[in-house]
């Protein structure tokens, strides 16, 4: 099975990382795009615009998020699909997300999807 992490954008890229696929609908502030160390941009696996202004990052709302998330992504079967095709593919892979809160995010979210 390949091993899969998450990772903060901002922070140093590493070798260990393997392929570095951005799981958020936007680009991440103040990150330039030809030196962001970016393989792959999936945004249609992130949330919807509606979920991701609804939950605003508040740790309160965690649990009713990664429902609704789940929910999202149980709709959103092709980009489920495509990435765990991508998954399969690669001998690692880092969900690369912009929020500051390391715990509550949608990349752990597709963590816990993809094991």
């Amino acid at each position: 099975m390949p091993a899969i992490t998450i990772k903060r954008v901002y922070e140093e890229p590493s070798e260990k990382d393997g392929l570095r696929i951005l799981v958020d609908r936007l680009w991440p502030r103040g990150l330039n795009k030809e030196k962001a160390t970016i393989d792959l941009w999936l945004k249609d696996i992130a949330p919807s615009e509606d979920l991701r202004k609804w939950f605003g990052h508040d740790p309160g709302k965690w649990a009713e998020f990664k429902k609704r998330y789940g929910q999202e992504l149980r709709g959103n079967r092709s980009a489920l699909e495509a990435l765990k095709i991508i998954v399969r593919e690669n001998h690692r892979v880092c969900l690369l997300y912009a929020a500051k809160d390391e715990k509550h995010n949608n990349a752990a979210v597709l963590l816990k999807y993809l094991k």
